[in-house]
């Protein structure tokens, strides 16, 4: 199925300002708001998509996302959302109309008055992950203890002793809204907004509950279970729907974000996809050439320094880096040869040294015999076997 381009539900120009996109998101969601289309349900779905599409494009980390990589980039990167009603549109949006948000009145006018509250959505959590080479490059399900609100179960979440003990609320008679007539800029209109009193839940303590002191909910230390997928970055954030804390006095949870921190590796660099590996060999593999054991994220492996290799090289090994979590593409592992240069000589190696400088002029080839009688001596002299 074809997705939806945010860019053209909002009428707007890839290039549009923050300013350009929060004006064209407001025009819209006037269009097809459904005071303006009751009874419509094409209207209203073209007024969710406005929702979404302003969700990613009014965030900076989100469009940039979303213009380089479409929305399987947003999805992949843990900012997909999970669907829109009408709540999540006024709780994430109202910020653009105000208080008086011509939003706030689709719950209770059109034509008809709605006896249900608004379900209030709890805080987000936000938590640290530090992450290994090793584990970012293989992927990893990791078990984290965080203190969070949880629904109060002695008074199923009402935060009442007993169901004797909820009164209906004098201020919106059970309603959990008041409504009142306002004047917007579609003109007179009848807005709905939640009821001060009992902040939408239409209903009053007399006598609260123990355990939760009226709250409906409790602190609760919980074990939560986070798949990391392979190949994530430093500062990416994945979002976890419904981890986040309680409401007070309600069941829905808002979300646990998890923001991915790198720890510094030993022996690795990491380069976007590829690994970095400094590598140090003596004089002599160098000019006459080895085969070494190397480290990789996957183990040990064995590469060949070839005769007359000169310090700076770089070596590659084809798909030794790491998954991309984008794509199916693996980076690879590339490998820094540096020659070690000793600092300190003895007076035996030093003329050693000294016999090889007066003998550069049969230095190379390698394969003549007095260049390797000195060879042989040198290594004689430096423990090389």
């Amino acid at each position: 199925m074809k997705q939806p381009d945010y860019y053209a539900i909002l009428e707007v120009q890839r290039e549009a300002t923050a300013e350009e996109i929060k004006k064209a998101y407001r025009k819209t969601a006037l269009k097809y708001h459904p005071d303006r289309n009751p009874n419509n349900p094409q209207a209203e779905e073209k007024f969710k998509l406005a929702a979404a599409a302003y969700e990613v494009l009014s965030d900076e980390k989100k469009r940039a996302i979303y213009d380089q990589y479409g929305h399987e980039g947003i999805k992949n990167k843990g900012f997909q959302s999970q669907g829109f009603d009408m709540d999540d549109i006024f709780s994430h949006f109202g910020d653009i109309f105000g208080e008086q948000s011509p939003f706030s009145s689709f719950f209770g006018s059109g034509g008809h008055t709605s006896t249900q509250t608004r379900t209030t959505k709890g805080t987000n959590l936000r938590i640290s992950l530090q992450l290994t080479l090793q584990e970012i490059a293989q992927g990893i399900t990791k078990h984290i203890k965080i203190n969070r609100y949880v629904g109060c179960m002695s008074c199923d979440h009402t935060g009442a002793k007993d169901r004797t003990s909820l009164k209906k609320c004098s201020t919106c008679n059970g309603q959990g809204q008041v409504a009142q007539i306002s004047q917007t800029m579609l003109g007179k209109m009848r807005v709905v907004n939640t009821c001060p009193t009992c902040r939408g839940e239409g209903q009053s303590i007399d006598i609260p509950c123990v355990a939760c002191k009226g709250d409906g909910r409790i602190k609760k230390e919980d074990i939560v279970t986070i798949k990391i997928p392979a190949g994530v970055t430093e500062g990416m954030q994945l979002s976890m729907r419904g981890y986040g804390n309680v409401a007070v006095r309600g069941k829905s949870a808002g979300d646990l974000i998890v923001h991915i921190q790198e720890k510094e590796d030993p022996l690795f660099q990491r380069q976007k996809n590829n690994i970095l590996y400094h590598l140090h060999i003596s004089f002599l593999d160098a000019v006459l050439g080895q085969t070494l054991e190397v480290p990789t994220i996957d183990g040990k492996v064995k590469i060949k320094i070839s005769p007359g290799t000169q310090s700076g090289k770089i070596l590659r090994l084809r798909n030794k880096g790491i998954k991309d979590v984008n794509s199916y593409h693996t980076g690879d592992q590339l490998i820094f040869v540096n020659i070690y240069t000793p600092t300190h000589l003895t007076k035996q190696e030093k003329e050693t040294l000294e016999q090889l400088r007066k003998d550069s002029d049969h230095f190379f080839p390698t394969s003549s015999k007095k260049s390797k009688s000195i060879f042989d001596k040198f290594k004689e002299c430096f423990n090389i076997v």
